[in-house]
C-alpha cells in the first residue's frame, strides 16, 4: 500500500474537495481511500498502487484543478491488533 500526498491549486470549498475525491476514485480503481482539504491545498490518497505525478495530473487537472506536486511513501494500515483466546 502507498500513501500519496498531492499538492493542488484551485480547491476553494468542501464541494471542490468532493469533486477531486470523486474524480480520483472514478479514474484510479486501486485507490482505497482519498481525502482532500481545500484549507491545506492537498489530497491524501491511500492506494494499492503507487501513482506518478503525471498520472495524478492527468486525472486531477482534467477535473479543473492544478496538481503542483506529489510524494508517495509506503503505507501500513493501522488498526487494533487482534488477540485471539
Amino acid at each position: 500500500m502507498f500513501k500519496t500526498t498531492v499538492r493542488i491549486e484551485g480547491m476553494m470549498c468542501p464541494m471542490c474537495e468532493a469533486h477531486v475525491n470523486d474524480a480520483v476514485k472514478k479514474a484510479l480503481p486501486e485507490v482505497q481511500k482519498v481525502k482532500s482539504s481545500h484549507k491545506s491545498n492537498e489530497t491524501i490518497i491511500i492506494s494499492e498502487k503507487e501513482y506518478s505525478t503525471e498520472q495524478l495530473k492527468e486525472v486531477i487537472d482534467a477535473s479543473g484543478y492544478k496538481v503542483i506536486s506529489s510524494e508517495s511513501e509506503p503505507y501500513e494500515k493501522k488498526g487494533i491488533p487482534f488477540f485471539g483466546r
